[in-house]
């Protein structure tokens, strides 16, 4: 999809292309993403043929000369996806998505109201407030995460430990992930700048399990030849290797290829499917968990019972509404909040089980050098009271030996009572 670039509004007002205005208004990036295709959706129901920048003018002339046949086309375009949730083929939320993508494309584009939106929002099925999937559990995740694919264990550690979006990927460089060590410069966590650059930037945490996953993947990237700087992206493209004889559609490992989002998005259901957790609820096409959306959820269900509710928040990125004005934590609170969690989050029981060792390990030592001390200490207490002992032994000893020899001799004893 190519289309002009804009950056403010006279530049907008300027342009002819009715598609790069409509993107000038989209700011997120996953609202960048999935906006395009939405308004897709509905103009390949009217027929326009072509790529999405060939189908807006047409449809944009045709609506300003007849706002009437617009509004009927939209109208028709929403009973069809009705139709559609009472075959089970879509949730009722997917109309209103595809209903406010083609709302602010029309807005963008034409000043005076040409459409009633009031009268075709009447239509429109509100849906559920929250879906009835489920998060899913640590041994799934595991088990998605052994998929042999050597970016699927940094993924899943990575989302299920700070609860990123799936957008977010399209960002992340790594300089945008920064070790967080202890007095014993041993990692604890890793901070993570997310959507840096953007109006929506925002900062979370993972854990040492995902820190060292996503170090382990750079390392062997540099291991094959590849340059890794900060600006490297995160996740890149597959390539060649010497031992394969099926690799002409994989690329070079000296020049990486950003994996995108929906790349990722990909690989999680092929990794999914493969790993035989595509469960779908009885009765329904649906899964009992989503794939990336899941994997979010898993965050925030775990998080929030060690952590703060408002933390978990800021840590996913959530609008706290008024309470934004009013409620600032530090770095260092959200830090220490999220440290709590750690265990929770770390799907590996092998590297938590060796966590809880080293602790228990680590307790012992302590505890001996206590019980050592102690000991040390009742020593010196029986040695000291040992050579009192032998004093007031040896002044008694010497007292009787001398009362002996006046015995022996009673005209010493006279003389001792006369002086």
């Amino acid at each position: 999809m190519k289309t002009a670039i804009i950056h403010n509004v006279e530049q907008a007002n300027e342009t002819n292309d009715p598609l790069a205005i409509f993107l000038y208004a989209l700011r997120a990036p996953e609202t960048k993403r999935q906006y395009p295709r939405r308004l897709k959706v509905f103009l390949d129901y009217l027929g326009l043929e072509g790529y999405l920048e060939e189908q807006a003018k047409p449809f944009l002339i045709k609506a300003k000369q007849n706002p009437q046949w617009a509004q009927c086309s939209l109208i028709q375009f929403i009973s069809f996806q009705k139709h559609r949730v009472e075959l089970g083929q879509i949730s009722p939320s997917t109309i209103a998505n595809y209903y406010k993508a083609t709302k602010l494309f029309v807005e963008m584009n034409i000043d005076a109201p040409v459409i009633n939106w009031k009268r075709i929002s009447k239509g429109i099925p509100t849906g559920r407030r929250a879906a009835n999937d489920r998060a899913p559990i640590a041994e799934e995740l595991k088990k998605l995460s052994e998929y042999p694919d050597r970016r699927i264990k940094p993924i899943v550690y990575t989302m299920a430990s700070s609860g990123i979006r799936l957008g977010a990927w399209d960002s992340l460089q790594w300089k945008h992930v920064t070790p967080v060590t202890n007095e014993m410069a041993e990692v604890i966590a890793a901070k993570l700048l997310i959507y840096p650059g953007y109006s929506e930037e925002y900062y979370s945490f993972i854990t040492p399990e995902a820190y060292h996953s996503l170090r382990e993947w750079m390392n062997y990237r540099a291991e094959q030849g590849e340059g890794i700087s900060g600006d490297s992206w995160l996740m890149r493209d597959l390539w060649q290797r010497t031992d394969m004889k099926y690799g002409a559609k994989f690329g070079v490992a000296t020049y990486p290829k950003k994996l995108k989002s929906s790349g990722i998005k990909s690989l999680l259901e092929r990794a999914i499917r493969a790993q035989g957790l595509h469960k779908p609820v009885v009765g329904t096409n649906r899964r009992e968990w989503k794939g990336a959306h899941g994997i979010r959820k898993y965050y925030m269900t775990r998080a929030e019972q060690f952590m703060r509710p408002a933390n978990v928040e800021v840590t996913m990125g959530h609008d706290l509404g008024i309470s934004q004005s009013y409620y600032k934590p530090t770095e260092r609170e959200i830090l220490d909040d999220y440290l709590k969690a750690v265990d929770t989050l770390t799907i590996n029981e092998k590297v938590s089980l060796q966590k809880q060792v080293a602790e228990l390990t680590q307790k012992n030592e302590k505890e001996s050098y206590l019980i050592k001390g102690k000991l040390s200490e009742k020593d010196e207490i029986i040695l000291s009271m040992k050579q009192k002992y032998d004093s007031d032994i040896a002044m008694l000893k010497e007292a009787i030996s001398d009362m002996q020899q006046l015995l022996k001799n009673p005209h010493k004893l006279g003389e001792i009572s006369q002086s």
